[in-house]
């Protein structure tokens, strides 16, 4: 199963075929429009800015994001 990231157009901009571990990052793989494999890595840091971003009114919507439609 993959998941779809989307363009405003409803086109598909990356698949992400799978979530891996390596040591204390995580790995990202998939493909960028339809086409070009990627791999990424998303290191603590980095989620930790993702985590500066969230405001509480965002964090009350990702917590409820995925029982949606």
């Amino acid at each position: 199963m993959a998941m779809k990231l989307l363009n405003l157009d409803g086109t598909t901009l990356m698949q992400v075929a799978s979530l891996s571990r390596d040591e204390s990052n995580m790995v990202i793989k998939g493909e960028i429009l339809g086409s070009m494999p990627i791999t990424c890595v998303l290191t603590p840091k980095e989620a930790r800015s993702l985590l500066k971003m969230l405001t509480p009114r965002m964090f009350l919507f990702l917590l409820t994001f995925i029982f949606r439609e």
